[in-house]
């Protein structure tokens, strides 16, 4: 074996994804919160170096994977979500960049984080939590799903849709895209914002924004790459089996003309 020294050069990018209800409207298709999905999918194949990982938020905001450079764990863990995942209903989007900002383990290495929601903010304190993050050096980017003319949220029973959510006076309700809340913490945490829609969902052009940042040596190791060297053992036993043949065929012949029993 021989040791090799490996280089990687990146930056660590944590992507809070809103999972409330409100998410399975259907103005963007199939609804937002799938579309996002498969938006980050597709960003995760043209990940090289960079790590990433991942928030799920609602009223609560999760880690759903921790920051790594597994892409295929990320893929499958970005598959699974659903707004059942997360127990407590509304948006708290303060939560979920204070969450972000915690995630980061390495101090030194280039930060973005990613808040891909309708912008229906029901905690508030989301500009606070942005203005931190910038002060810290970590950029802050928002997506918008959603029209702004809006759409009901719908409701499943076991699969089957039963119908649109409704308030208290039984008045359908219809979920609209807070884009002024979503440019004020892009601003505010130094980042974009880009509003979604069904062409396009702007993460792409948002990754494009990162990807224009300074990356920072993230990993430097050793590892040993084996070479294979049974060649130098393959051809004696090759030359030693062949004189083996040509041996054990001289002895059969040798046996054959002496006759121990005779007529």
């Amino acid at each position: 074996s021989r040791l090799e020294k490996v280089e990687r050069k990146g930056m660590d990018i944590m992507i809070a994804l809103d999972v409330s209800n409100s998410m399975l409207s259907e103005d963007i298709l199939p609804n937002r919160l799938e579309r996002a999905k498969q938006s980050i999918s597709k960003l995760i194949e043209e990940l090289r170096n960079d790590r990433l990982g991942i928030i799920v938020f609602a009223g609560k905001a999760f880690t759903q994977l921790p920051i790594t450079t597994d892409y295929a764990a990320a893929k499958m863990f970005v598959s699974s979500i659903d707004p059942g995942i997360v127990p407590v209903q509304g948006t708290s989007i303060s939560e979920a960049i204070r969450l972000a900002e915690k995630s980061f383990n390495k101090p030194e290495h280039s930060k973005a984080i990613i808040i891909i929601t309708d912008g229906e903010d029901h905690e508030g304190e989301a500009l606070e939590a942005a203005k931190a993050c910038s002060e810290k050096g970590i950029k802050l980017y928002t997506i918008g799903m959603g029209l702004p003319e809006g759409s009901p949220i719908p409701l499943y029973n076991n699969g089957v849709r039963s119908g649109f959510k409704k308030d208290k006076k039984g008045q359908t309700i219809i979920s609209r895209l807070n884009e002024n809340m979503l440019q004020q913490i892009a601003a505010a945490g130094n980042g974009i914002y880009v509003r979604a829609n069904n062409s396009n969902t702007g993460l792409k052009q948002i990754f494009n924004e990162i990807d224009s940042m300074e990356k920072k040596e993230f990993e430097s190791r050793m590892f040993s790459d084996y070479e294979d060297r049974f060649q130098y053992f393959l051809f004696p036993a090759l030359l030693l089996l062949i004189i083996e043949i040509l041996l054990l065929n001289r002895k059969s012949k040798w046996a054959m003309s002496i006759s121990l029993f005779k007529d």
